[in-house]
């Protein structure tokens, strides 16, 4: 693997799977507010909606049980979400370390995820991470969201850094979509979506851990 040719100007994180174990935590809540409204999904469906926005995973519901259903299946879910968000997600493993490392290099960051912004506030807060952040970017703030790059973008241009200068993190392959169509250097770190061929022959950078990128930061300098 190649390693990183200089110490990023800034750093954009995802948030859901990179930093916070909430994927498993949203999938669960799915197929539970599936199973309690009787509908027959399989268990693997609900990965093909890791990354994406809520309105485009409602879409692809809409399209399997109908809208009517959809709606009331993720007002359901949302709901077990959100007081399991509120109550605070644990972190993935060494991102507090990798947070630490940028901070004593003075290397700003920011989030740009496709959880709405009320609910991305909370559950940063609540996992004691908003404060470490230099701006938060968030589906609610952009006309596209990914794997269009608009979020990507609005976090450099908050930032104050052109988009080649800053380092991205994603876990998925939408995201990693979005970060690439930005310009942006991006290092991928899979949670439960392990990237398949046409993922890996985008180019950039796979590692199986936080500890990983850090090491990579580290190396640059």
């Amino acid at each position: 693997m190649p390693p990183l040719a200089a110490l990023p100007a800034a750093v954009v994180f995802d948030m859901d799977g990179l930093m916070l174990e909430s994927e498993r935590e949203i999938l669960d809540c799915m197929r539970r507010a599936a199973a309690e409204q009787a509908q027959d999904i399989e268990p693997d469906y609900w990965l093909g909606m890791i990354g994406h926005s809520g309105p485009t995973c409602r879409a692809m519901l809409g399209e399997r049980i109908g809208a009517a259903a959809a709606d009331a299946l993720f007002g359901r879910s949302h709901a077990l979400y959100v007081e399991r968000a509120e109550a605070g997600i644990a972190h993935r493993p060494g991102i507090v370390a990798l947070l630490d490392l940028l901070a004593a290099h003075g290397i700003p960051r920011a989030v740009a995820t496709s959880t709405r912004a009320p609910l991305a506030q909370r559950k940063l807060a609540a996992a004691g991470l908003l404060e470490r952040f230099d701006a938060v970017c968030t589906s609610s703030d952009v006309a596209h969201p990914k794997p269009a790059p608009d979020v990507y973008l609005l976090a450099a241009a908050r930032l104050g850094v052109a988009p080649a200068r800053c380092l991205a993190l994603e876990d998925s392959p939408t995201g990693v979509r979005a970060a690439l169509a930005a310009g942006m250097t991006t290092i991928q770190v899979p949670d439960l979506l392990a990237p398949d061929e046409a993922v890996r022959a985008l180019g950039h950078r796979i590692v199986d851990s936080l500890d990983r990128v850090r090491a990579l930061i580290e190396g640059a300098r």
